[in-house]
């Protein structure tokens, strides 16, 4: 006689799909809320901020307030404060001071401060980082397309340049293009409106002049080379050279101008 073994009842499935689809809730991250940084005009090893007797146009009252910053209170002006309320410091330490997201009113006292920049005062100012980004690009891209300038102006219009700057061009024109990338990197703006300004032109034709024995700058005048005639004095301390050009940019001095061009010729 077979006997049949009984087979256990089976566990129920459990529902795949049901549990596959039951997801986590998904946590939304919250922005990260950062410290505003200030920062002292002048750097020092502290520096502690003023705030005897500050006061500030309040627009909602139309009238004149006291602020001053009380940390235990939640308002700046002096008339809404406890009357026990007490000033607490404000210090800048290595010229940086950083204010937390939960020190909103140290943010508006600071923000309304008449010592800050933005207010037209000389002593802090709020760093913003996305501007002084931009304004790093910004210069990186001036200091480019000066330098730019060295590699695609024509030779005649770079010694120009250096001729105004008083650097000398009787040497390698490598050395010459050597001290124009010098200033270029310094002063970007400067150097490439250097080559559409009439002042610098005016200036590189007098010390071509100049080196060409037309002209000679006494430390009192400005005379003919090959006459010794006298064409303008220089006032005591003031540059020759600086004041001939000048003098060349009016038209009083047109026939100077056209006679020194002549002769250049």
């Amino acid at each position: 006689m077979t006997t049949q073994t009984k087979k256990s009842p089976e566990r129920p499935k459990k529902n795949v799909e049901q549990k596959a689809s039951a997801k986590k809730p998904i946590r939304r991250s919250e922005p990260v809320k950062v410290p505003k940084e200030y920062r002292a005009v002048r750097a020092k090893a502290t520096l502690l901020l003023d705030q005897r007797g500050l006061t500030v146009y309040d627009e909602k009252t139309n009238s004149i307030q006291e602020i001053r910053y009380c940390e235990s209170e939640n308002s700046i002006f002096k008339k809404e404060q406890s009357e026990y309320a007490v000033k607490s410091p404000i210090i800048f330490r290595m010229g940086r001071l950083f204010v937390r997201p939960d020190q909103p009113n140290l943010l508006n006292y600071l923000d309304i401060h008449p010592e800050n920049v933005s207010n037209g005062g000389s002593t802090f100012y709020l760093v913003d980082k996305q501007k002084d980004v931009k304004k790093e690009i910004e210069d990186e891209f001036l200091v480019n397309d000066a330098i730019n300038l060295i590699r695609t102006k024509e030779l005649d219009e770079l010694l120009a340049v250096a001729l105004a700057y008083g650097m000398s061009v009787d040497r390698p024109i490598a050395e010459v293009k050597h001290d124009l990338l010098q200033k270029a990197k310094k002063s970007p703006k400067v150097f490439i409106e250097s080559f559409d300004n009439p002042v610098v032109a005016m200036k590189s034709k007098i010390r071509q002049a100049i080196s060409y024995q037309i002209i000679k700058a006494d430390r009192d005048a400005i005379k003919w080379f090959d006459t010794n005639k006298h064409i303008i004095s220089v006032p005591a301390g003031q540059d020759p050279v600086d004041v001939f050009v000048r003098y060349c940019m009016t038209e009083a001095a047109a026939p100077v101008v056209a006679e020194i061009e002549r002769q250049l010729d």
